[in-house]
């Protein structure tokens, strides 16, 4: 403790009255005071060593904060300030380490910084080991395509729906990140039959000359109908069999109604919306999913007012395919009161055959294109 004390003692007088030079010379002694024993201060004295550092550090020139930053990156209870200052600093090469390493940055600091500073801040952000989605949401909106795949390539990034929308809007015409996209294990059912829809040819090419199990699900897309791809990966989704089971028995019990489903999409249970409509419409799930996925909302309005939803709830509806725009919003609300739900009703009926002779004209082998002619609340 006393050698602590001789050194926190020539703190003022480091700041009154010598040269930068000297300010260094004590900033490097009080950061090699605390690394020694680091493990052993409680968060009193480690706020003392905050404070003092934080007062020397503005005053260096960059190459000995970036020496600073590489010696504290890494410390778990390094000084919580002193860091934030340093993970903002404009020297790339003072805040990169910070930014990658620091586990005394909290998303606050971590979404503050991604916001407004240059993409080589972003993509120090981006080699984290954990990144939360309400960072990734700004690394994906705001970063370059260098930060997106970056981001998208790191296992311990977290996306949130909205992440999630934005990459693969992001992916339309670019091969890498949809590839990224495409072989990430958290990116929902939806997202991926969406990524085929918008994908420009360039990338599905890139795609389907991906290694692995990827190579053969893409090659199936390619080569089959879209129903029959749908039908393979909502098969292997244990999230669709579960709200296959939920909405079924729901509907059972005689409770599947617009509220109802007005509640899966205000809750993005996207599976169970898809399901509902299905088992509503008397529709496969298929081709509910599909009006779901494509870019363009037509499909669901007709399917909407053929139903008898309101428009709050088609609005809902709409809002779980992705961002509805204000102008998106007056453009559909138009299509949704000029379309007479009679009209909408005779569409349908004209749905509903093509599906079934879709259905009965299904690849050799005997198998349906979609998993049946229609969603009844046992095979949807």
């Amino acid at each position: 403790m006393s050698a602590r004390r001789s050194v926190l003692e020539e703190l003022e007088e480091a700041l009154s009255t010598h040269a930068i030079a000297y300010r260094a010379e004590t900033l490097r002694r009080i950061t090699d005071l605390f690394l020694g024993a680091a493990a052993d201060y409680d968060e009193r004295e480690i706020g003392l060593f905050d404070d003092v550092m934080v007062r020397l550090v503005g005053e260096i020139e960059s190459s000995v904060r970036a020496v600073l930053a590489r010696k504290l990156a890494t410390v778990p209870n390094a000084p919580r300030t002193l860091m934030r200052k340093l993970a903002g600093d404009e020297a790339i090469e003072v805040a990169g380490p910070v930014l990658t390493q620091s586990p005394r940055l909290d998303d606050a600091t971590l979404v503050a910084t991604a916001t407004t500073a240059s993409q080589g801040h972003l993509l120090a952000i981006s080699q984290r080991s954990a990144i939360s989605a309400a960072v990734t949401d700004v690394l994906v909106e705001r970063g370059d395509r260098e930060v997106a795949l970056a981001t998208v390539e790191n296992a311990g990034a977290v996306f949130s729906t909205e992440g999630h929308r934005l990459l693969v809007e992001r992916s339309k015409t670019d091969d890498a990140l949809a590839l990224g996209v495409w072989t990430r294990d958290d990116i929902p059912r939806h997202r991926l039959l969406e990524l085929f829809t918008v994908a420009t040819e360039k990338v599905r090419r890139s795609l389907e000359a991906a290694d692995g199990q990827t190579t053969r699900m893409v090659r199936d897309m390619l080569s089959e109908v879209s129903a029959g791809f749908q039908s393979h990966i909502r098969t292997r989704s244990r999230d669709f069999s579960e709200a296959q089971r939920t909405v079924a028995a729901v509907h059972r019990a005689g409770r599947l109604d617009e509220h109802k489903v007005r509640e899966y999409a205000a809750t993005a249970s996207f599976d169970e919306t898809v399901v509902a409509l299905a088992l509503l419409a008397e529709l496969p799930v298929g081709a509910c999913e599909r009006a779901m996925v494509q870019p363009r909302p037509e499909l669901v309005i007709l399917l909407a007012r053929a139903i008898g939803f309101s428009w709050n709830t088609t609005r809902t509806v709409l809002r779980l395919r992705g961002a509805l725009t204000t102008g998106a919003h007056d453009d559909c609300l138009a299509a949704f009161s000029k379309l007479k739900p009679e009209t909408a009703r005779k569409a349908l009926q004209f749905l509903r055959l093509r599906e079934r002779a879709a259905a009965t004209g299904g690849k050799a082998g005997g198998g349906k294109a979609d998993g049946g002619p229609r969603a009844s609340a046992g095979t949807a």
